[in-house]
């Protein structure tokens, strides 16, 4: 039987908190294995819309931005269910770019940095004895001091652990569906869309290369409804609002089918399970609507990275480890968190979301209020 392969830090997933964060720890001189069960490049269901807080960041790790000719967002226009329209400048601004280039990007620069890279491969079991953790994977058994969950919003191992958000009965803040296209689309570039509808909303925002993301939430009862159908749900429900209707009918779509993904739950998550360190979307999930979620994997992979060298070099305990990550996840991100299971629930029905549009279109520091409780400032 062949042994174990050991490693320093172990890394479940490879989007952006997996990939930034195996990179730092690389950069640091450990030995990094990360596991993915796609294979790069690939596209995934996300709103592709970066914070400006993650600029500096990003281009620390080696990933030239300035140099990538990325549409540069500075705008905000948010349409309620009637049609109803409010604009408004976005205090801090954000970037545009597609998770098939980005995770691509810094995949590379991990790889360069020495990172071992695992792709299509599945972590089936992990198990955390004697002050180490034991992973069993479709690529075979590892070891590590350190192991990392970064897996996204939904997984086997959630499903494995019995995690709260998984055991909880549907409710507001679970079981919603996402759908993502990139479209070729005439709209200012410097612009990001969100189009409410009866149970969801659409974000439109332009990324690399002449191309729009659309990606939209909705709870899975409005897929139902529709017998399942995406297409009859767009036209029976997105198309009640007369923009969606107009940019459906017009736009080109660039994929023969759209990326989807169920099960999205935005409830409360540990940031630690079973020792396991949880970054992005594992650890919490911000609602697309507040436009943040990359931005905050990026930090969280950042106060991981920090945390862990300390423990490497014996500078603290596991215990403190895993309290100073859980303070610090709780003291950038908690209160972002909150508010935006505020706005998610105030954005679904009908008639709540057209008076609310109408009221904030009067109330533009509100509106500026409630932007920059759901932002970060740079890192």
């Amino acid at each position: 039987m062949n042994e174990p392969q050991q490693y320093d830090v172990t890394i479940i997933g490879g989007g952006l908190a997996g990939l930034s964060l195996s990179i730092q720890l690389a950069q640091k001189g450990y030995e990094v294995a990360l596991f993915e069960k796609e294979q790069y490049p690939f596209h995934k269901v996300c709103g592709e819309y970066i914070s400006m807080e993650s600029w500096d960041f990003i281009e620390s790790l080696g990933l030239p931005l300035s140099k990538m000719q990325l549409p540069i967002i500075k705008k905000l226009i948010i349409s309620s269910p009637n049609g109803n329209c409010l604009q408004h400048d976005l205090p801090l601004g954000g970037f545009g770019i597609s998770r098939y280039t980005i995770d691509y990007e810094l995949k590379k620069i991990a790889e360069a940095a020495g990172v071992n890279i695992y792709e299509n491969c599945k972590v089936e079991e992990v198990i955390f004895a004697n002050e180490t953790f034991y992973l069993d994977t479709t690529n075979g058994k590892f070891i590590s001091k350190i192991c990392c969950g970064s897996f996204g919003k939904r997984s086997n191992l959630d499903v494995k652990w019995k995690r709260n958000f998984v055991l909880q009965k549907n409710s507001k803040l679970n079981n919603y569906i996402g759908v993502k296209y990139h479209i070729k689309f005439n709209s200012a570039a410097d612009t990001i869309a969100l189009h409410n509808f009866k149970d969801g909303y659409c974000g439109i925002s332009k990324i690399e290369n002449d191309t729009y993301c659309l990606c939209y939430l909705t709870n899975a009862a409005n897929l139902k409804k529709n017998d399942n159908s995406i297409t009859e749900m767009e036209k029976n429900v997105l198309y009640k609002n007369v923009h969606l209707k107009n940019i459906f009918e017009t736009v080109a779509i660039l994929y023969k089918s759209p990326v989807t993904i169920s099960q999205i739950s935005f409830a409360k998550k540990l940031q630690v399970q079973n020792h396991i360190l949880l970054c992005g979307d594992a650890a919490g999930m911000i609602t697309p609507l507040c436009g943040n979620g990359m931005s905050m994997a990026l930090h969280s992979s950042k106060l991981a990275a920090e945390a862990i060298d300390d423990f490497l070099q014996n500078k603290i305990s596991r215990q403190q480890l895993e309290n100073i990550y859980t303070n610090n996840w709780q003291q950038f991100f908690g209160k972002r968190l909150r508010v935006g299971r505020i706005i998610q629930q105030l954005f679904g029905k009908v008639w709540v979301t057209n008076i609310f549009i109408s009221v904030m279109k009067k109330l533009p520091l509100i509106t500026n209020s409630i932007i920059r409780q759901t932002h970060g400032k740079p890192f």
